[in-house]
């Protein structure tokens, strides 16, 4: 899957669109350093 946003998004606001798309058990993320926060790991282990 891919997200495609404006350039001037914040990478936490784009990792957001991404939550309900992610497939369940997945366990494996590639992205860059812009989607390593807590908030972020702590939505996908929610």
């Amino acid at each position: 899957m891919m997200c495609l946003t404006e350039g001037q998004t914040s990478d936490h606001i784009g990792a957001k669109i991404l939550y309900p798309a992610l497939p369940d058990g997945a366990k494996t993320l590639i992205g860059d350093k812009g989607y390593d926060s807590d908030e972020y790991r702590a939505a996908l282990i929610a």
